[in-house]
Formats: C-alpha cells, sequence, structure tokens
C-alpha cells in the first residue's frame, strides 16, 4: 500500500478492509470471530467488543497465521477468510457453511473459475471431483505449465472440521519459493489422513477480490459503493446519480428520502424519511429528521443536527449545532455551536463567531426568532423567543424575548464627497 496506515485499516466506505469480512461473518451467524493480526496489535483497537486478536509473531504464511489463532478453534466448523478480501457476503459464508456440514468433509473451499487465473492459487481436483490440492503461482517453479493452464483457483475462503484442521496445520512445510506455511497445503494432509476435500464453486467474482495497493482498493471501493447503493435504493430510497454520489456503509436513510448528485454522506449520518439532500451535499456524522430539506452546496459535520421539516439552503455550514424543527437557515449562512429553536428564520450570511481564541462557546437562538442580513452573533449569547434582530447587527449580548436588537453604527452621508475627493 506504501503507507503508514496498516492495509487492513485503510478506509473502504466508513468501515477499515478488515471490519467488512468481521461483519460479514457475524452476518452470517458466527458464532466467534477471531482476527489475526502482527504483533504490534495495530488492529485491536478497531476490534468491535467480543471480538479476540490472535498475534502472529513473524508473518509467515497464511497456514502459520491460522496456527496463531488455534487455540481459538475448537471442534466444530471454522471458516477462514481473508482480511483483504472485503467483499465476501453473508450469503457465501452461510452457504458455505451449510455446503461443508452436509457433505461431511474435512475441508471445503470456495473456488472460482476464470478465464485469466493470474497468481491466483490453482485447484488440482482428482478423478471423482474432489479436491487434491491447492497449487500456488505466485513465484517461478510454485507450479508446473500443466497446472498453471487449470482455471478453477483458489478463493482463500474455507470451511473446516476445528480439530482436524489444528492436527494437520503441525504437518504443514514451507518448502515453496517463499518459504512460508500456505494454509491449502492442508488439504493433500486431511486427504492422506482419509479424509476428503470438497469445492464450493462461486460465480459472482466480487466477492473474492482482494486488496493489495491502491488500484485494487479503488476497484473494491467501486464495488463496494454499489453494493451500498443498492441496498439504499431498494429500501426506498432514490439516488438520481449514484456513479456522483458516496455514501459510507455506516449512513442510515428512511423511505422517500431524494439524495441529488454528488453529495458524500460519510460516518455516523442518519436521514429520515422524506427528506431531499444536495446536490452537492457534504455530510459527516450528523442527523437529519423527516422532511427535511438541505442543500445545495451545504456542509454539515460535528454532530450537527436538523429537525423535522427544517430547510438549509444554498452554501449553508453547520458545526455541532441543532436546527429547530420547522426553522429555515436559507443561504449563505455558518452556524457552529449553536442551538436554533423551532421555526425561527435565519436570513442569509449569518455567523456565529464561537471561538474566542482558546474556548468554543455556544449561541441559544430562541423559537419564532427572526435575525435580519449579515448578522454575527458573538457567542456565548442568548436570543430569545419572538425576538427580531436588525440587518448588519453584530450581536454580543443577551437579547430579551420579542425584542428588537440593533447593534450597528447610524448611517452618516456626506454630502458632495465624491466629488470633492475626485
Amino acid at each position: 500500500m506504501r503507507s503508514k496506515t496498516p492495509k487492513m485499516l485503510h478506509d473502504l466506505c466508513g468501515w477499515p478492509v478488515v471490519r467488512w469480512p468481521v461483519e460479514a461473518a457475524k452476518a452470517a451467524g458466527a458464532d466467534a470471530v477471531v482476527v489475526v493480526g502482527g504483533p504490534d496489535r495495530a488492529l485491536e483497537v478497531r476490534l468491535a467488543d467480543g471480538d479476540e486478536l490472535a498475534v502472529q509473531e513473524v508473518a509467515r504464511g497464511t497456514g502459520d497465521a491460522v496456527k496463531a489463532a488455534a487455540a481459538h478453534i475448537g471442534e466444530g466448523t471454522v471458516v477462514i477468510l481473508n482480511g483483504d478480501v472485503p467483499l465476501i457476503t453473508p450469503e457465501v459464508i452461510a452457504d458455505l457453511a451449510k455446503a461443508h456440514a452436509e457433505r461431511g468433509a474435512a475441508a471445503t473451499m470456495v473456488t472460482m473459475v476464470l478465464d485469466d487465473p493470474a497468481q491466483y492459487g490453482r485447484v488440482v481436483r482428482d478423478e471423482a471431483g474432489y479436491v487434491l490440492k491447492v497449487v500456488e503461482a505466485k513465484a517461478d517453479g510454485d507450479a508446473t505449465p500443466e497446472e498453471l493452464a487449470l482455471k478453477e483457483v483458489n478463493t482463500g475462503v474455507f470451511a473446516f472440521d476445528g480439530a482436524l484442521l489444528t492436527r494437520a496445520l503441525d504437518a504443514v512445510k514451507a518448502d515453496n519459493a517463499q518459504g512460508e506455511y500456505y494454509l491449502p497445503d492442508v488439504l493433500p494432509i486431511l486427504r492422506e489422513q482419509g479424509h476428503t476435500v470438497q469445492a464450493h464453486v462461486v460465480e459472482d467474482f466480487t466477492v473474492t477480490l482482494g486488496i493489495n495497493d491502491r488500484v485494487d482498493l479503488s476497484v473494491v471501493r467501486e464495488q463496494a459503493q454499489r453494493r451500498i447503493h443498492r441496498g439504499h435504493m431498494l429500501a426506498g430510497v432514490t439516488i438520481v446519480q449514484p456513479t456522483s454520489t458516496d455514501i459510507d456503509v455506516t449512513v442510515a436513510i428512511g423511505q422517500d428520502t431524494t439524495i441529488e448528485p454528488f453529495t458524500t454522506l460519510r460516518g455516523d449520518t442518519t436521514i429520515g424519511s422524506g427528506c431531499v439532500v444536495g446536490p452537492h451535499a457534504h455530510v459527516l456524522d450528523s442527523t437529519f429528521e423527516d422532511d427535511v430539506k438541505a442543500g445545495p452546496y451545504i456542509h454539515l459535520r460535528g454532530q450537527a443536527v436538523v429537525r423535522k421539516g427544517a430547510k438549509l439552503g444554498t452554501f449553508v455550514e453547520l458545526k455541532n449545532s441543532d436546527i429547530g424543527e420547522g426553522s429555515k437557515v436559507p443561504h449563505l449562512s455558518y452556524l457552529g455551536d449553536a442551538d436554533v429553536g423551532p421555526t425561527t428564520n435565519i436570513a442569509a450570511a449569518n455567523v456565529t463567531a464561537n471561538y474566542d481564541g482558546k474556548n468554543k462557546h455556544r449561541t441559544t437562538i430562541g423559537a419564532n426568532v427572526k435575525t435580519g442580513v449579515d448578522n454575527t452573533f458573538v457567542a456565548p449569547v442568548t436570543i430569545g423567543d419572538g425576538a427580531v434582530i436588525g440587518a448588519g447587527s453584530v450581536i454580543d449580548e443577551d437579547v430579551p424575548a420579542d425584542a428588537l436588537a440593533i447593534a450597528r453604527p447610524r448611517q452618516t452621508n456626506k454630502e458632495g464627497y465624491a466629488r470633492r475627493k475626485g
């Protein structure tokens, strides 16, 4: 990846890469999830409660990685997934586990048939169709020309009988060009012990797309984004132009909401039903309740909340602010660390000056308030319910309810000034 960030922790539509297969395993019904990581324990901080980390002290191949987790493997079925193959689905995992149980095999591997197998390990079968072995194809000498001509490949996804797997791992040797212990090498060992190895073929190539560099990451991201869009659209959300819309996997969107083009929804963002968002909206870790109209060119961040029926117009930015039910912020305003009551109208070019150079302060604007164009609110300050603020005012003192506040110099006209100056 050529990065200070470990590959497994690169962002993929709102989750680190490694979380995708973890969540797929959970959705498929896994009783427990164990993630194998390096001695730096970098993955540990990104694991969810209940997930466990097994440490592989030295990176010596997939077989050694599984062996590092041997203490967590019981006698039932264990499914092995690659952390850098994030698009594996719960359906594929569940189907694999079911097929493994029904066939009574010691191991069942997920395979695919590819026109160009490239460096994927080749699956070698016997006359009866059982898997004999997997031959690696990463370096010269790993496979014969006949083996390289095979089209069926190993995807790196397996189901094993746990007890048989842990015993077979002890017999794996590193007699390959890389000097590594490969997990597929347990397959011929299991056969020599009198057990059968089955293949479970899948047709959707996207579920086995791996990530080795940032080019791969972009390809996987495109597929992941398509899945996210499809899920929302099938649930009743209109995404006008999916190819120009970015939505994280963590985003929740209600039915009959429309997402306009060039909109980005990130993080823990929730959008209610009947909303219109965008175009050119950027929303991070924020909430829209039902029937909100927001955009174009809006930017929300820092747990901003927009209540039911409120409206945000063009070029509005909110940061850690709460806009009340039915209120309007029509255009060209920045509200940071502000609480706005219901049915209030914030006029154009309003700004909350929330930072004094050391600390952030909040602005409180009550219900049914009408601000003027080009108002600045110097926090901390409170505007009472029903108050009216004159245009061009800088408000640095509290305004009582139902009062008119004007905070600007009186206009002075200098007759003939332009002629005298010329």
